[in-house]
């Protein structure tokens, strides 16, 4: 019995989001248990009365293993939270989608991905720009990701797979769904070089409502998000604010002060984003380099995650702490902590501070998972 195909079933309940499937989960051995629990049952559990109707109505209409065979035969695979595979930085997000559809394929490099946004009406300039960005970063081993919209995200997908790198493309609609319909060329070369990931079901129409829902998801999946063109009232600045939310470094690229086109992006840096004119400029404030990234792939192949890490890592969940007090909470040798410490330093988990002072690192602790 594959228990993804009742991920699947609460994932197109209407009411049941990702808060709420937590709560089921907390309180069931199982979701097949929480699928088919009574009303008092999932009363119990937090539900409000519209989601349990919306539930046992869903029970009579949903055949869940005809849900689950048509994703296959649309060629897509399902990832849910549960999966080690579930994108670490993603995972990070409070309301971090239970369920993801993807064609493609997952890598743990992907891990280190950069977003770029802008306007579908981008400028000669715009396109420049992005290309020549791009192709440094994917020479550099980063993931590029946008949303496969018309104008700068197009170009950033484009560049990346010029350059020889890795793109995913996060969809505002079904997994069996193109949108805009001329990107069905551009959207296969990224699932042979990357992936297509969406959190809607299938049949899901591009409808303008998800598209904002669409965009914490490209912030979401990145360190970062540059916006290269945006007017003041660009769907991109929407993804900035998310990306800030969410703790992401937010990058603009400066434009002519007269362009319409630029005026959303030279906003942005008045208000403190990082001004970008290199790929230097987002690879120094990221503290990626080249040789950061092959390493840190290298020594996670190399090395497993291992308990003491994990343990390590959950105490670094809230705030940074120094060694001492890792060891005294930990219960740990000082070796044992120095050793993992600097092991976890390498994969890029965690970074040291002043004074022996520890933090974890964007996607360090959530990659995580030992159950």
């Amino acid at each position: 019995m594959d228990a993804r195909k009742y991920w699947l079933g609460f994932n197109a309940v209407r009411g049941i989001g990702p808060l709420r499937l937590r709560a089921l989960q907390a309180a069931f051995d199982s979701l097949e248990s929480a699928w088919h629990a009574s009303e008092s049952e999932l009363a119990a559990a937090g539900l409000d009365r519209r989601a349990i109707g919306n539930l046992l109505a869903a029970r009579q209409h949903f055949d869940l293993d005809r849900m689950l065979e048509a994703v296959y035969r649309a060629g897509a695979s399902v990832i849910t939270l549960d999966d080690a595979d579930y994108p670490p930085l993603l995972r990070e997000l409070p309301d971090a989608p239970p369920v993801l559809f993807v064609k493609g394929t997952l890598l743990d490099a992907d891990r280190w991905a950069v977003a770029f946004v802008g306007t579908r009406r981008a400028t000669a300039y715009g396109r420049e720009v992005t290309r020549q960005l791009v192709a440094s970063l994917a020479g550099a081993g980063i993931t590029i990701v946008s949303g496969l919209a018309l104008g700068i995200d197009a170009a950033a997908h484009k560049a990346a797979l010029d350059a020889g790198g890795r793109t995913i493309a996060v969809l505002g609609c079904g997994i069996d769904r193109v949108y805009p319909p001329e990107h069905r060329k551009l959207a296969a070369d990224i699932v042979n070089n990357g992936a297509l990931i969406t959190e809607f079901p299938l049949g899901t129409e591009p409808e303008g409502k998800n598209f904002p829902v669409r965009n914490r998801l490209i912030s979401g999946l990145s360190l970062g998000v540059v916006v290269v063109e945006a007017p003041l009232n660009s769907g991109a600045l929407l993804t900035a604010d998310f990306a800030a939310e969410q703790g992401r470094d937010v990058f603009a690229v400066p434009g002519n002060v007269t362009s319409p086109a630029s005026a959303g992006t030279n906003r942005l840096i008045q208000n403190g984003a990082k001004l970008v004119v290199s790929a230097d400029d987002i690879l120094d404030e990221l503290n990626l380099t080249r040789t950061t990234v092959e390493t840190q792939t290298q020594v996670r192949q190399i090395a497993p995650d291992s308990p003491l890490e994990a343990a390590l890592a959950a105490l670094l969940e809230d705030e940074p702490l120094h060694i001492d007090d890792l060891v005294e909470r930990s219960g740990l040798p000082i070796t044992a902590v120095s050793s993992t410490l600097a092991l976890m330093e390498l994969k890029g988990m965690v970074q040291r501070q002043e004074g022996m002072t520890y933090a974890r690192a964007q996607g360090g602790a959530p990659l995580l998972r030992l159950d």
